[in-house]
């Protein structure tokens, strides 16, 4: 690993920052006067534009929707485009240190968003201060831009697109090193019931992660208690039945997971829908999950199953809830890079309904991708084993949707390091405190190889 001087001084800096931001719970709020997405998010946006503006950079703010700071000059730009939201987090779902302040152990940060992605932000934040500490030529603008509802739609860097446009070589610090050339499309959706027995139904963070508790209310004696209690057990999943007055009230605990890595999740509506089938729960809807999810991620209940050389579609159900009656769930797929949402909306036809329940997509986006030996691809990639000396990690796809597909000439590079698992849109998200030294040396690099195109 080779870390600059400059780099190396800037550690005490850079974790007052990071405890400055994570200290802000910044998940999407209702909209207010002067905080379109929510009052967390806009003190965050705040917080960061103060920061540059204290290192003498030049700020923008659009609209408390995004907003950036800038330095160098010409008519062409580089972006370094992160986000300041975060998922929720809830401190009752597993957390051993309260999510909104930053600790360490070992070396070790945790905290909500020190690696998705106010922990890439800081190290974006002082890789410009350390490019003009060392005098950089700066032949074309660097300028980087935070948007403020990333986790929940990324209309704030729309927004931005709109006002400013695109930018000619760009990097969201919002993947995995050493580049991402390909992240799959998504398609997201609801699915509902047309009749059910369940009196009461609730669970899920977000859409976009796995469900990690859900509770359910149903009446007595409607399923066998003890073939419930054993389900779970050999299953080793955490369950609570309470007997109340009128009914039985059962929550299940799982594993928050991200939506495009659902095998790393335990979710929660399905173990216990799931549980009440295998129970004897007579119930319409619990077929209707059972048939067209289950306990499969592959999407093949819905009938979209498919692969390409690049990797395998994903389906995660992320959150449920109940409403006059009617379940309404959510859920979120992300297809392989070289296909369409054309091409698996077509896949689905016939597979969306039964007389139990129905579901239907709701957005579509396309997959992103670049070639692995394009210009931008190459010379990030090259900033990456120069720091690291890591020759053996290649640029590849994901599932992950970033801020690539909102901006043009845009790729994910960083924060995550391969090999290691960060637990985002997870309690005890974490990040190596030496991690965050690198990832801003790589991201000094990365710009000064993009200036020499």
């Amino acid at each position: 690993m080779k870390i600059s001087p400059e780099t190396a001084a800037l550690q005490d800096e850079l974790l007052r920052r990071l405890k400055l931001l994570v200290a802000i719970d910044s998940a999407r709020g209702p909209a207010e006067a002067g905080a379109p997405f929510g009052r967390g998010p806009r003190q965050a946006l705040d917080a960061a534009l103060g920061m540059l503006e204290a290192d003498g950079i030049r700020t923008v703010d659009l609209d408390h929707m995004a907003g950036y700071g800038e330095i160098g000059q010409g008519d062409e730009v580089i972006g370094i485009i992160c986000h300041l939201d975060c998922v929720p987090a809830d401190r009752s779902q597993g957390w051993q240190t309260d999510p909104f302040v930053l600790s360490e152990k070992d070396g070790i940060l945790t905290g909500r968003g020190v690696a998705d992605d106010k922990g890439a932000a800081v190290a974006a934040m002082l890789a410009l201060k350390v490019l003009q500490e060392q005098h950089v030529p700066l032949n074309r603008r660097v300028r980087l831009i935070f948007g403020t509802n990333e986790e929940s739609g990324s209309r704030g860097l729309q927004h931005y697109v709109e006002q400013e446009g695109g930018v000619d070589y760009g990097f969201t610090p919002d993947g995995n090193f050493p580049g991402i050339f390909g992240e799959k499309g998504t398609l997201k959706g609801v699915y509902h019931s047309r009749r059910t027995q369940i009196l009461n139904l609730s669970g899920g963070m977000a859409p976009n992660v796995v469900c990690p508790r859900c509770t359910a209310e149903i009446l007595p004696h409607s399923c066998s208690r003890s073939r419930l209690k054993n389900y779970f057990a050999d299953h080793s999943v955490a369950c609570e039945i309470e007997e109340l007055t009128d009914r039985d009230r059962i929550t299940v605990t799982g594993r928050a997971a991200h939506a495009s890595m659902p095998e790393l999740g335990v979710n929660a509506i399905t173990f216990l829908l799931m549980g009440l089938k295998e129970s004897g729960f007579q119930d319409p809807f619990t077929e209707f999950y059972a048939s067209h999810f289950g306990y499969t991620i592959d999407g093949s209940g819905l009938g979209a199953r498919c692969s390409d050389e690049y990797g395998v579609l994903t389906c995660c159900n992320g959150m449920i809830g109940m409403q006059d009656g009617v379940i309404t769930g959510t859920f979120d797929i992300r297809f392989p890079v070289t296909m369409s949402s054309r091409q698996i909306r077509r896949q689905m036809e016939g597979h969306l309904e039964d007389e139990n329940g129905w579901a239907e997509i709701q957005q579509a986006r396309e997959p992103l991708y670049y070639p692995v030996d394009s210009p931008l691809v190459r010379s990030l990639h090259q900033a990456y084993v120069e720091v690291t000396g890591d020759h053996e990690n290649l640029p590849a796809t994901m599932g992950g949707d970033t801020y690539a597909k909102v901006i043009a000439n845009t790729i994910a590079f960083g924060c995550c390091f391969p090999g290691r698992n960060y637990h985002l849109h997870e309690a005890n998200e974490q990040c190596p405190r030496e991690e965050l030294l690198e990832q801003t040396e790589i991201y000094v690099q990365a710009v000064k190889n993009l200036l020499a195109l």
